[in-house]
């Protein structure tokens, strides 16, 4: 009898418990310790867990998709369960989510929304579920409207969706408070809060502010120039009479992305990257010395790349001198003279800084730059003013201290201070005596350039009569213009003008090529990534050293490099040869190379149709540039998704033409006995025979085109088939009818059918097997781009297919008495 009866408590038990496939917690259901709820695209899950070393139980919301468990959200964080036996979470009687501790009498949390649940049965059923958002939410079952919901009580940490900010009307408080440790999630000592007064966001430990965000500026926030909306990311600012807000929204479910504020005080913003199964942090703040709330007091300006980080705005000077010179800027500036307003005052310009702390500060977005001078101007209790938007649009005034200015060497906004008549008029001495130090210091430097010269002159002689040799710059000169021909026609002129960069600012730039700024490598060598004195962002070619193999590439790359531009075109900045060191630097594109993103399954749900239509366009633009419209006729001979680079903002940019040939002016083919290029991009008649003209970028871009549509490698696709390659694949679904089937799958069916076929069938045109029957790059990209009779396409070209006996070879056919140097996929 005692068995019977405990089997039937079990059977009720068990009957009352959630399932672990689901979303969704009804009334008087249980989720106890071990169960999870699991958002409906699995992007987020719910249950009990500890953090840490800890042996405490909470509820918390993790993503699920990610292997290092990732808590996002806590409910219980202040009130733990001790045993991870006891926990249960349920829709209680009364329609409130809560936590219990063993029993239905031992309650630690609950949602307390005022709901009272009668067993009548037209009454509305409260359920619990959890949205693929992140959004843990109470709603009505039938109705849908939303009781409560975790993004209102948001804990240490922000996803897509949610907000922080301050509603005026009821006084309630989005905000994020740290945890004690990484193993304890009860609320610590530093919240991170928007203020109801000021369009800013203020970190503070207690009642001491430690960081700000800077006021928003249209973007992002003034104070944080590396935080700033992408296709990917979209950060939003809503100043309304009911509240003050700001968002962060992904357009992207798959990629996962938080910002969050640890137990130390730093806010950070971070990206999981599957590749290497970590957590890549963006940005945290405070990062340098001037992040730290007021490090230079009022009217004070901290610039972290000077030895003396604090500097007094104009007109005025140290509080206290002696504090000043021993490097403690806290108490800050005084004015050096009382300002007698209204006679001759006025304002001068600090540029790139982060604006200062916003609470005394008034917006009037009604008001353009000049009449917020004005108003300033009008006001002598207004210390300064700014732009209220990067746009130029709205009008920031100060009434009162100048505190917490940073100073940036890019981003930032342009601020006015408030000075003095005689402050204005040693600003305009100083800028015409700059201007004077400026020409006399210019001719000491011809001077000593002239006297420089005629001394190396009598050098570089005496060494030739001597026979000793010929020193860097003779060198240089033999790299560049005695080197086997680079293809070019007789006559073509080699001059070149582009700089030249010394070693030692390279190895700083690239710390040394440390394999932390290593972006990836090539058959010539590895490229890394830079920065330059002056803030510009580079990427560096580096050539393998004592080896030939490059140096025609080379000299080539620098020779057509400096007579092409377009923005269709990656830019080179200029070379290095020193010592045994061959290098080209281009500007550096943030968002890498197109391949990394097109045949990535995770980053090519990026790329959207509109995005894949304008670099098929980028690519046909700054090909035909190539062809057409530059001072040359340029074949580039090596057009591939590798060598298609990615700016800020998608937009394509061709690279790498240490492969490419010049052509005369009339000149439309040309034969090699050097077949260079890659497998799968390179046509019938250069691969079999050298022959190449423009028809054979033409084919490369129709491989390229494909590859765009489709997400798949032309060498690398199999299909059923293992001869199978992508241009067969393609031929066989255009003449089933089928073209569509070509599509990527990411893209699912959000792009418009009509306009897809007729790129596919373009870029078919593009890989015919007879160059005559392919359409030149300025015919292609009118079809493309107008609505107009497209010709059907004849038969492509298959002659690169891959080994089915060999994944990792490919065949072809190719002239024996040519030399091939093909890179492989």
């Amino acid at each position: 009898m005692d068995c019977l009866i405990t089997m039937l408590i079990l059977c009720i038990f068990y009957a009352n418990t959630v399932s672990f496939a689901t979303d969704t917690l009804s009334r008087n259901k249980l989720l106890r310790d071990g169960d999870t709820l699991v958002s409906n695209g699995r992007t987020y899950a719910l249950g009990f867990f500890s953090p840490g070393n800890s042996q405490k139980r909470y509820v918390g919301i993790w993503f699920n998709k990610v292997p290092e468990q990732t808590v996002v959200w806590v409910a219980n964080r202040n009130n733990p369960i001790n045993d991870s036996s006891l926990g249960v979470l349920k829709v209680d009687g009364r329609g409130n989510l809560a936590i219990f501790n063993g029993n239905s009498s031992n309650q630690v949390w609950s949602t307390s929304v005022p709901i009272l649940i009668t067993d009548n049965i037209s009454s509305p059923t409260v359920i619990c579920k959890l949205l693929d958002s992140g959004n843990l939410v109470l709603a009505h079952e039938n109705k849908g409207d939303i009781l409560w919901q975790s993004f209102d009580y948001p804990t240490h940490t922000i996803i897509s969706g949610m907000k922080t900010g301050f509603n005026r009307k009821t006084g309630f408080n989005w905000s994020l408070t740290s945890w004690k440790s990484p193993d304890d999630p009860s609320s610590g000592d530093f919240v991170l809060s928007l203020d109801g007064r000021a369009p800013e966001s203020f970190l503070s430990k207690g009642s001491t502010v430690v960081w700000r965000t800077g006021p928003w500026n249209g973007q992002t926030w003034n104070g944080i120039p590396l935080m700033t909306s992408n296709f990917i990311f979209h950060y939003s600012f809503l100043n309304s009479p009911d509240e003050i807000s700001f968002t962060y929204t992904s357009n992207n479910n798959s990629i996962f992305d938080r910002l969050y504020l640890d137990h130390l005080g730093l806010f950070h913003r971070a990206t999981w990257f599957e590749d290497s199964r970590r957590w890549n942090v963006f940005f945290s703040a405070p990062g340098d010395a001037c992040e730290h709330y007021g490090k230079c007091g009022a009217f004070g300006r901290c610039n972290s790349n000077n030895a003396m980080i604090c500097s007094c705005l104009p007109g005025y000077e140290p509080k206290s001198q002696v504090d000043w010179d021993l490097k403690d800027g806290s108490q800050g500036c005084v004015r050096k003279r009382a300002l007698l307003c209204g006679n001759g005052d006025g304002f001068l310009k600090l540029e790139k800084v982060k604006l200062p702390d916003t609470s005394n500060a008034r917006v009037d977005m009604s008001l353009g730059i000049k009449d917020c001078k004005i108003e300033c101007r009008n006001n002598c209790s207004c210390t300064g003013y700014s732009n209220a938007y990067l746009n130029g649009s709205g009008c920031m005034a100060w009434f009162g201290n100048l505190s917490d200015v940073k100073e940036f060497t890019e981003g930032g906004q342009d601020l006015f201070v408030r000075v003095d008549a005689i402050e204005l008029e040693e600003s305009k001495r100083h800028s015409k005596g700059s201007l004077t130090k400026k020409k006399l210091v210019l001719l000491c430097v011809l001077v000593v350039v002239g006297l420089l010269a005629l001394i190396s002159a009598f050098y570089y002689f005496f060494k030739r009569v001597k026979g000793r040799g010929f020193e860097r710059k003779e060198r240089l000169q033999n790299l560049l213009f005695d080197l086997p021909s680079s293809g070019t026609n007789e006559g073509t002129n080699t001059t070149f003008d582009l700089p030249v960069f010394d070693l030692n600012s390279i190895m700083v730039a690239t710390s040394n090529f440390s394999i932390v700024n290593k972006l990836g490598e090539g058959g010539f060598g590895p490229v890394y990534k830079g920065k330059l004195s002056d803030g510009r962002e580079i990427a560096v070619k580096r050539l393998l050293k004592n080896s030939g193999q490059g140096l025609t590439e080379f000299k080539n790359e620098i020779i057509l490099i400096a007579k092409i531009q377009h923005r269709n075109l990656v830019q080179v900045l200029g070379f290095c040869v020193e010592e045994e060191e061959k290098m080209l630097v281009y500007e550096y594109m943030q968002n890498k190379s197109l391949d990394f993103h097109l045949f990535d399954q995770t980053r090519s749900t990026l790329l959207d149709w509109g995005m894949r239509r304008d670099i098929i366009l980028g690519i046909a633009r700054g090909v035909l540039y190539l062809h057409q419209d530059s001072r040359l006729r340029i074949i580039h001979r090596d057009l591939k998704a590798s060598n298609v680079l990615l700016d800020a903002e998608m937009n394509p940019k061709i690279s790498d033409f240490g492969m490419a040939r010049i052509f005369g002016g009339n000149q439309t083919q040309a034969n090699t006995d050097r077949v260079v290029g890659t497998f799968g991009y390179m046509s019938p008649e250069y691969a079999m025979d050298g022959l190449f003209s423009i028809k054979s970028d033409v084919f490369s871009f129709g491989v390229l085109l494909l590859e765009i549509i489709s997400g798949k490698k032309n060498t690398g696709f199999y299909c059923e088939d293992p001869s199978m390659n992508l241009i067969k694949h393609a031929w066989e679904l255009w003449r089933g009818g089928r073209p569509l089937e070509l599509v990527d799958c990411v893209m699912a069916s959000s792009f418009p059918e009509q306009e897809v076929v007729k790129f596919i069938q373009v870029g078919i045109l593009c890989v015919q097997e007879k160059a005559n029957d392919r359409p030149t790059m300025s015919s292609a990209i009118f079809m493309l781009s107008n609505e107009t009779t497209i010709p059907n396409p004849g038969q492509p070209a298959f002659i690169l297919t891959r080994n089915p006996n060999h994944p990792n070879s490919s065949s072809a056919s190719v002239n024996e008495m040519s030399t091939t140097i093909v890179e492989g996929r």
